[in-house]
Order: C-alpha cells, then structure tokens, then sequence
C-alpha cells in the first residue's frame, strides 16, 4: 500500500523469546494481542519473529529489528531463573551496563519479604543503565523501556498489564481504519476483479481472508485499510458494487 508522506507512520516488531514457544510446549498468546493493541492506538506491526534462549540469537535479533522499526516490542525471558537472558542481551545489544536497579529491587520489596529475596529474585531487577522501568500491576517486577526496545514479561496479564503501562509514553501515528465486507462468493470468484479495482485504489490495502461456514461451504471476507477515511469509504463503495456484479454473474438460475 502506498504511504501518504504527510501523514506519520509508526512502525513496530514484536520480538518473542523463549525455547518454550519454539519447541511447542507454550502456545504464544501475546503476538495477536500486542499486535491488535498497537494497531488501535496508531502503531502498525511490520515483523514478528521468535528467538531462542540463546543470547546470540537475541542481540542479533533486537540489533538488526530496532534498527529497522520505531519500536521494538519483546516478550519473555526476563524471570527469576537461569535461562531468563532478555535483560542481559538487551544491554549487550545496545552496549551498555547491567545491574541491580535500586528502582527495581524497591518494587519487588513491595511485594516480596526481604528475607525472601534472594539472589534468584534479584535478577528481576537487574535492568540495563539508562533504562526506563515498565511498571507491572500484577507482580511488581518491572519491564524496561531503552531506546526504542521496550522489554516485557511473556505472562500474558503481565504483559497486558506493562502494555497498558507504557502505552501512554509511546510515540505514535495516524490510525488505521478498516472495513470488513462480507463477499458471499469463493474466493476464486472475486480474485480477478478485486485485483483490478487494488490497481484503481493503490493507496487503499485489499486483503482477502476465506473461511469456511458449516452448511454454507467457502466463503470469503474482504478487508479495506487505510488511514484516509474518504478513500476508504470510496474503495468500499467501489468493492460491494463489484461483488454485486459478481455474484449476478455467479448466480445459477434454476
């Protein structure tokens, strides 16, 4: 879709962490709702990518996304144990320090004895120099913000809870607003003409989704995106006369 050059793109990539996600044995809930949570507040997510605990894979990962993107979303990896790296290649990444964060280690006391913090929980508050903390309503143990790299837990209600958190501070752009019009025909049907008319509106996004409905068989939805609402709402007029036409050419008379 071609970009409007008046009107500001946020862009961001959503970095998940973790052996568990790769191997299967966790199933990511995070991608779809950061994705639909940035969408809405004027951030559109162009990458996703999934990285093992390997603090290799991590630095390469968030050196070559945040040099690509506005913003750099990554989840997991930053707990109590062994194999919870993010914090530490993050910094590696950016090159800068790490260590206890008096900010972070006082939060965790908020809620855990201090004769029970022992050096397992302390990693929680190890945070790279010059970060700001994400701030986490349900257990205390912050995330961080540094440069364009916004690090969160992989907990989906304390990710929701940091995304909610952070995102008041994050540079944003102009919305993407779409339509979603149902086609009542197979996707085959509709590909030719809704190719033509995406050549007509280059500046409004034509995807199309099939789907299949007990009792009904393949159906298809098409869905409109742009961030000009009038185009929008011409492409939209432009689509549903073309499905009009195309279903009178579909129709079998009995």
């Amino acid at each position: 879709m071609a970009e409007q050059a008046d009107q500001p793109i946020v862009t961001a990539a959503i970095l998940v962490i973790g052996d568990e996600i790769l191997s299967g044995r966790t199933k990511d809930k995070n991608i779809g709702y950061i994705a639909e949570y940035l969408t809405a507040i004027g951030i559109d997510v162009r990458e996703v990518r999934i990285v093992s605990d390997v603090e290799d894979d991590i630095v390469a990962a968030v050196n070559a996304l945040r040099e690509r993107y506005t913003h750099v979303f990554t989840t997991g990896g930053i707990g109590p144990t062994h194999d919870d790296i993010t914090a530490d290649s993050v910094a590696k990444a950016l090159g800068v320090p790490i260590d206890i964060d008096p900010r972070a280690k006082a939060l965790l006391l908020e809620r855990i004895p201090a004769d029970q913090l022992n050096e397992a929980r302390l990693r929680m508050a190890r945070i790279p120099e010059g970060a700001a903390l994400i701030a986490n309503s349900v257990s205390k143990a912050p995330g961080f913000s540094i440069k364009n790299v916004h690090v969160m837990a992989g907990v989906p209600t304390i990710m929701q809870a940091m995304l909610d958190a952070l995102a008041p501070t994050l540079a944003t752009g102009t919305k993407m607003l779409s339509r979603s019009i149902p086609a009542g025909l197979k996707e085959g049907d509709v590909a030719a003409p809704l190719g033509q008319l995406q050549k007509d509106f280059p500046d409004v996004s034509m995807g199309s989704y099939p789907g299949f409905q007990e009792g009904v068989g393949f159906t298809t939805t098409l869905v409109l995106r742009s961030r000009d609402e009038a185009r929008l709402d011409q492409a939209t007029a432009a689509v549903e006369a073309m499905l009009t036409a195309a279903r009178a050419g579909t129709r079998v008379d009995p």
